[in-house]
């Protein structure tokens, strides 16, 4: 009989429990979901702003007015998004739903990188990322650098769009001619006219070549997730085909930009960005 009344104390303190538990179930699902949703239309956003960015055609320059207009209001909603989910990664929750919003980070270290590197010709830091976003929102270092593999395939669709894109000059455009390595002291004929990259231009190849150097100098222990070292052989198999794709166009320039017909641009249909994703357009969203 004891033993009877005993259950039947227990029942709705059991019931109670595993009300509990489903709250808590339900607020992490809840939770979980308005991150991902946050994070896809931060990255959806920050598409726009990179597709935007490639219209530009100088670097270490002001962006255009409109251009300049354009990303503002993106990055404004941007902002608007991550100050929505900011209390929701306090504590604890800030590495509980890291693999949720990770995605949204990177894809906007990707395009603010980008615009600081038109704007710079120089490489944003992490700090600097960190600088504009809300209190709560972490960036990791696992983020930054994936977001700056990530530049790379951006990098190099603008180079080779710029490349084409009156990518050479001639010796005889050139003011200072000692500053060119050339031997025409017994040339027969009159002086040889030999393509050269302008500086503005020829400086694309030369910073995606130092980047590639230091990416692959990079030793990430193995205690990292296996997601991420995942995430990271396949970006760096990325990286290094984009810097490859770079390179070829910049030597086909130079040395057979005589023979170019004007107005001529490159095939880009084998030009990719991320993961094997195939974009013919360049300069249309």
């Amino acid at each position: 009989m004891a033993s009877e009344d005993t259950r039947n104390e227990e029942g709705p303190v059991i019931h109670l429990i595993f009300e509990n538990f489903r709250s808590e179930l339900d607020e992490h699902h809840d939770r979980r979901e308005r991150i991902i949703k946050a994070s896809r239309d931060i990255t959806a956003l920050s598409k726009k702003i990179i597709f935007a960015l490639q219209r530009v055609r100088t670097i270490n320059a002001p962006l255009p007015p409109n251009i300049t207009k354009e990303n503002k209001t993106r990055f404004t909603q941007i902002m608007d998004l991550f100050k929505s989910i900011a209390p929701e990664l306090t504590g604890t929750n800030s590495w509980r739903y890291q693999r949720q919003i990770s995605g949204g980070i990177q894809e906007f270290i990707e395009a603010i990188s980008f615009e600081h590197y038109i704007k710079t010709q120089s490489l944003i830091t992490r700090d600097e990322v960190a600088a504009q976003l809300p209190d709560g929102i972490i960036v990791t270092e696992d983020d930054y650098l994936m977001g700056i593999y990530d530049l790379t395939g951006e990098m190099m669709r603008f180079a080779v769009t710029t490349l084409s894109t009156g990518g050479q000059v001639k010796k005889s455009d050139v003011k200072d001619e000692s500053e060119m390595d050339v031997d025409t002291e017994n040339q027969s004929g009159p002086a040889q006219k030999y393509p050269i990259f302008p500086p503005e231009k020829a400086g694309i190849v030369v910073d995606l070549r130092n980047m590639r150097a230091m990416l692959e100098k990079l030793n990430v222990p193995r205690r990292h997730s296996s997601h991420m070292m995942k995430d990271m052989n396949k970006k760096m198999d990325v990286m290094q085909s984009s810097v490859e794709k770079v390179e070829r166009a910049a030597y086909g320039l130079l040395v057979r930009g005589s023979e170019r017909p004007s107005g001529w641009t490159p095939d880009l249909s084998s030009v990719t960005t991320g993961a094997g994703a195939t974009n013919v357009e360049v300069e249309s969203y």
